[in-house]
């Protein structure tokens, strides 16, 4: 259990200036979707709040947005039970993200300006100059400020809102294999691929690209979750 306590510990960052409740339900939340925390083991509140030196407050709040995610499981007489992410939950959560991928980018390539598409060129220019300096965290905040440039376009916020949330589910993987592969390089190149088939108006192209493309994190995702044994 220590060892446990100790992931959390590690996960955790009271340099910000946020509710305590808040950090240490992100903390133990990334502790669980990584496996650092096994499923199937009992999370005792009790004993994490003496070893931690923390009140049982924020940690009983942490545990129920943790519950309420299905990350973790209560069981009457027993407790609180980690469930969190399988390879199998990264294999559905992607079938959705890349419907909902390909729809939004169609549709921001309907309503984007001229002006809208040089934006999207500069931000793609920028991430190839960040990568070519080996830059990986900007690098990935510039990933990111792609995928909400399209969401942002596609006006359809209900989509943005859903695939957010989905996203937060694995971003702890993708960062991780990003950063350990040579996932970069190949994530940008198709980054400019479903530019330029929103350029032409290439339906077909953004369809498979968005595709390609996200079968391709998912295969990294899901080879470092089979590394972290989490079937």
């Amino acid at each position: 259990m220590d060892k446990i306590v100790n992931a959390v510990a590690k996960n955790l960052d009271l340099s910000q200036n946020r509710p305590i409740k808040e950090l240490i339900y992100e903390a133990l939340r990334k502790t669980v979707i990584l496996g650092d925390i096994p499923a199937g083991v009992r999370i005792n509140e009790k004993y994490f709040s003496e070893m931690m030196n923390i009140s049982r407050t924020p940690i009983r709040y942490a545990l129920k947005r943790l519950a309420d995610e299905d990350l973790v499981i209560r069981k009457p007489g027993i407790g609180v039970i980690v469930k969190g992410i399988s390879v199998k939950d990264a294999y559905e959560i992607y079938a959705i993200r890349k419907e909902l991928d390909a729809l939004a980018t169609r549709q921001a390539m309907r309503l984007m300006t001229t002006a809208e598409f040089e934006q999207l060129n500069q931000l793609l220019l920028e991430t190839r100059r960040l990568n070519e300096a080996g830059d990986v965290t900007a690098v990935l905040q510039k990933f990111s400020e792609f995928n909400q440039f399209i969401y942002d376009k596609s006006q359809m916020y209900r989509l943005k809102s859903i695939v957010v949330e989905l996203q937060e589910y694995l971003v702890y993987f993708r960062d991780i294999c990003i950063r350990s592969t040579d996932r970069c390089d190949l994530a940008l190149a198709e980054h400019w691929l479903i530019y330029r088939g929103m350029l032409n108006q290439d339906i077909n192209q953004i369809n498979l690209i968005t595709h390609e493309h996200l079968n391709h994190s998912l295969d990294f995702i899901v080879k470092e979750m089979r590394h972290r044994h989490l079937e």
